[in-house]
């Protein structure tokens, strides 16, 4: 999963970024508003984490602009205006979550998992494809029952194929889950990462589509 933070506060934007990181997201991170409206141009993020005071373009009219543009990525508001209008401006002006500063990380991170679960149209806090169950929040992964051991990358990776698990991947869309701003991707990183799952899952669990990508296989 691909997040971009908008903080212009490093002593706020360093700790949020390297906990989600630590989550397992890609983080990108843009510290004011025009490189956040740029950043969002591009479209392909699953959720935004958004300051509301920014330098050169305030987090509002980052906001309205995202969504006028057809941007439908959860955005998590995180700020210290903490005023009812100013919570209302928020939401009404696209917001899906806001969490008032000073907070708590843990919780952070659990607004992120809800709000990606939302946008799914899930309820359930855990992640099953036949023998294989991925729990995000305690970073598990058990097949048949017993517990895996992965490692960050192929966490991430499995989380993206376990998500939507008949979708159709292509290198590229994973390497955008995977890797934010200034990770250096090796040409054959995602080819690596299959190979390391598939040591730990059995080769059947990822189906190659030869030329196009990659899927888990398909339950009875």
């Amino acid at each position: 999963m691909r997040l971009l933070l908008v903080e212009d506060d490093e002593m706020i934007g360093e700790p949020v970024a390297t906990t989600l990181r630590h989550a397992g997201y890609a983080v990108d991170w843009a510290r004011d508003g025009r490189e956040a409206e740029l950043s969002l141009e591009h479209d392909v993020y699953d959720l935004v984490l958004l300051d509301l005071g920014l330098p050169k373009s305030d987090g509002i009219n980052v906001l309205a602009r995202y969504r006028r543009q057809g941007g439908n990525a959860p955005v998590l508001v995180l700020t210290a205006r903490d005023t009812i209008e100013n919570r209302i401006a928020g939401l009404d002006a696209g917001a899906d979550d806001y969490l008032v500063k000073p907070f708590d990380l843990d919780e952070l991170a659990a607004r992120v998992r809800a709000l990606l679960r939302r946008r799914a149209g899930r309820t359930c806090p855990v992640y099953s494809h036949g023998d294989l169950v991925l729990n995000p929040a305690s970073q598990e992964v058990t097949l048949n029952g017993e517990p895996l051991s992965l490692g960050p990358r192929e966490f991430s990776l499995l989380r993206a194929l376990i998500e939507e698990p008949t979708r159709l991947y292509t290198r590229s869309e994973l390497e955008d889950k995977l890797y934010g701003w200034g990770e250096e991707v090796s040409s054959n990183a995602i080819e690596v990462h299959v190979h390391g799952l598939r040591r730990k899952l059995g080769a059947e669990q990822i189906v190659t589509v030869r030329g196009v990508g990659y899927r888990l296989k398909r339950c009875e």
